[in-house]
């Protein structure tokens, strides 16, 4: 490669490191500046409900060794928020004024959790659940929390709640629709799940939202819309998540509900790329572009953006929606997409449900093609329908052995491509 550039990094997480990694083996000489508005190095945010819960120890949840920015010859800057960029200058500013150049930038900013406008959400005692910063409040509260509510039913809440009940903190999950995890679960399967978070102690409620978080100051109790009021002196909020985007709004950049990017992982402006939660990229299974806000999605981002940054030409074959977790010993994953509408045509759903044995399956299709699946209890052999979902297998000459406990790769051999592999391991990540 001739002549250096200078790289700027928006993001010290999963999809700025790939993207540094990925730099690295291409370009060793040239200068990456790297900036986080958090003021810890790279870690795991996947693993901070096992922090909170006590299962693991702080220092086991950095995602790289702190030593690898000094080995990669990366300047790091953490507690600095980036606030404006100027593409036609290409040029950043920072909260603190400073400014940079760039050759090349990586928009890797995340997404940030969304707060409801309820009153008193602002009180002492309020969390999202999202950083490490969070986490480590949360914690320094514990020793003084006997009840705590966590405000949705997501992943991020339930996560929450997990956590809090592992450090024998008694949980209310407050949810306004009507089942847990219901942007990644049906009915059926987010059933399954709300039972093993009941049988471990933690309490949903269904259909109720938050009215009011009451004390002063501190929290003493929250009201529900219902009228109903509980004790509470810690609440976390997992409502969701919204893409960090405020930077780029006085931009030519497009966006949508993230910043929207092609095949390269380019926005709308050559020389500024984007990924991880703050992108907006095609779906494979949706046939449209859609934010996945999802840990190897954004490894996978960041590593095509980084290449290509550095000179490369590679092309992202697009994100998948998915989820791998556990509750209390029971695993849970979701591809794809996860329910139909009565009114959507071309549909076929494939089902096996054993609520004694607490297994549930369920295969969706679309004109023979998977495009969604939901496995509880028993998830062996995920990897395979990840694989024909991506690799958009017409799974006709078999479908009728989809749900059989023995369906495997060697199922699929001679329908999918050699040289690729999406094993179980990509999904737990």
């Amino acid at each position: 490669m001739s002549g250096t550039k200078q790289y700027i990094i928006i993001g010290n997480s999963a999809a700025g490191i790939a993207a540094v990694e990925a730099i690295r083996q291409r370009d060793k000489a040239s200068k990456i500046l790297v900036f986080s508005d958090e003021d810890y190095p790279a870690y795991c945010r996947c693993l901070i409900s096992y922090y909170l819960a006590g299962d693991i120890k702080e220092d086991k949840i950095l995602y790289r060794p702190e030593s690898f920015y000094k080995e990669n010859n990366i300047e790091l800057s953490l507690n600095k928020k980036v606030i404006r960029i100027d593409p036609k200058k290409n040029r950043i500013t920072c909260e603190d004024k400073s400014q940079f150049n760039y050759d090349a930038l990586l928009i890797a900013t995340g997404a940030s959790p969304k707060f409801p406008e309820t009153k008193g959400i602002k009180k002492r005692g309020v969390f999202g659940f999202r950083t490490i910063k969070d986490t480590r409040g949360i914690a320094g509260l514990l020793p003084v929390t006997k009840t705590a509510c966590v405000l949705g039913g997501g992943l991020i809440g339930l996560k929450g709640a997990y956590g809090l009940k592992k450090r024998n903190v008694e949980v209310k999950v407050i949810i306004k629709s009507k089942q847990v995890l219901s942007q990644m679960l049906d009915f059926e399967a987010a059933g399954f799940v709300q039972r093993r978070l009941e049988e471990n102690g933690i309490e949903i409620i269904l259909g109720q939202d938050i009215n009011e978080i009451i004390g002063n100051g501190d929290i003493k109790a929250i009201k529900l819309d219902s009228g109903k009021a509980f004790e509470s002196s810690l609440v976390i909020v997992g409502k969701g998540v919204s893409a960090n985007i405020d930077l780029i709004k006085e931009t030519q950049i497009k966006l949508n509900e993230g910043i929207l990017a092609n095949n390269s992982m380019q926005t709308n402006i050559p020389n500024i790329y984007t990924a991880g939660d703050v992108c907006e990229s095609f779906d494979v299974a949706l046939s449209q572009l859609s934010v996945n806000a999802l840990w190897p999605v954004a490894v996978e981002q960041g590593k095509i953006s980084g290449a290509n940054m550095s000179g490369d030409n590679l092309n992202y074959e697009g994100s998948l929606g998915m989820n791998s977790m556990e509750f209390f010993g029971l695993p849970v994953i979701s591809l794809g997409i996860y329910k139909v509408k009565e009114t959507d045509v071309n549909f076929e759903e494939l089902k096996l449900c054993n609520t004694k044995e607490n297994l549930y399956k369920k295969i969706i299709l679309r004109d023979n093609f998977i495009v969604g699946a939901i496995f509880v209890g028993d998830i062996r052999n995920s990897g395979v329908f990840l694989r024909l979902i991506r690799e958009r297998i017409n799974v006709s000459s078999f479908k009728d052995r989809l749900l059989q406990e023995s369906f495997g790769y060697p199922d699929i051999m001679d329908f999918v491509s050699k040289d690729i592999s999406y094993g179980d391991g990509y999904l737990n990540k």
